[in-house]
């Protein structure tokens, strides 16, 4: 199991729900932060917090809707020398719930894409070859398990897209010791998944952030979170190392 200790991870959409959840529990197994928010404000009382726990954070703020401000976060985190060594990809947006589906707007899809694929596919273009270069790096990119609903159309094929993605990357992995993985925090009580979800959102831990501590160099998993939901962190990693990607149906 990956000892974190010392090392740095970039959480997305730290200020709240999931994101706030794996940065307590990251931030309890020693790790640095760097805590993504939309405003730096967001962010405030977090970093404070996971100081209190003994880490080193700082904050940084971009609207991932807006390129230039993804990139200008990501240059700010490189000029700074901060060997970025962990990724959640965690932040994420669910436009609207279009119960006349065949009036989507294609605003929804841009929206959707700019968020929850684009954003993330800069970030892992620009920190994975680094990782590479120093030998160690894990990348934790959150799908959904939402299907069979043209509602949320937009929302859905933008993390299926995300999927592909991961997958695709994970292919020319083999040989590194940089992974990249899938997971799910299941239907959650937080802002984006609504007061009627089935599952508290203090359930996505460990499982939200075992792909930070697998060690098996393997990547292309899908790590559900509700899966590891109970377990201590080192049953879940043990966990994690027995199942295999999911191949492409061709």
């Amino acid at each position: 199991m990956v000892d974190v200790k010392g090392r740095w991870a970039l959480i997305t959409g730290a200020s709240r729900g999931v994101g706030y959840e794996t940065a307590i529990f990251m931030a309890k197994q020693g790790c640095n932060l760097i805590l993504h928010s939309r405003e730096l404000a967001h962010t405030q009382a977090l970093e404070q917090e996971v100081r209190a726990l003994g880490v080193d954070a700082y904050r940084v703020a971009a609207d991932l809707a807006k390129h230039e401000e993804v990139v200008s976060m990501l240059d700010m985190i490189l000029a700074k020398g901060t060997p970025v060594d962990i990724v959640f990809n965690n932040a994420a947006v669910q436009i609207a719930y279009r119960k006349d589906f065949w009036q989507t707007p294609v605003e929804d899809f841009d929206a959707s894409f700019r968020i929850n694929f684009t954003a993330v596919a800069t970030i892992c273009y620009r920190l994975m070859p680094k990782m590479i270069d120093r030998g160690f790096g894990r990348v934790i990119n959150t799908t959904s398990g939402i299907k069979n609903e043209p509602e949320q159309a937009a929302y859905a094929a933008s993390k299926a897209a995300l999927d592909k993605f991961t997958k695709d990357l994970a292919s020319r992995l083999e040989g590194t010791n940089v992974m990249i993985n899938l997971t799910d925090p299941g239907w959650c009580r937080t802002d984006l998944g609504g007061p009627n979800a089935p599952n508290a959102v203090e359930t996505v831990i460990p499982g939200i952030t075992v792909g930070a501590f697998v060690d098996d160099r393997k990547s292309g998993r899908f790590l559900h979170a509700q899966a590891f939901s109970g377990m201590s962190l080192a049953d879940a990693v043990a966990k994690a190392e027995t199942m295999t990607a999911t191949p492409y149906v061709i």
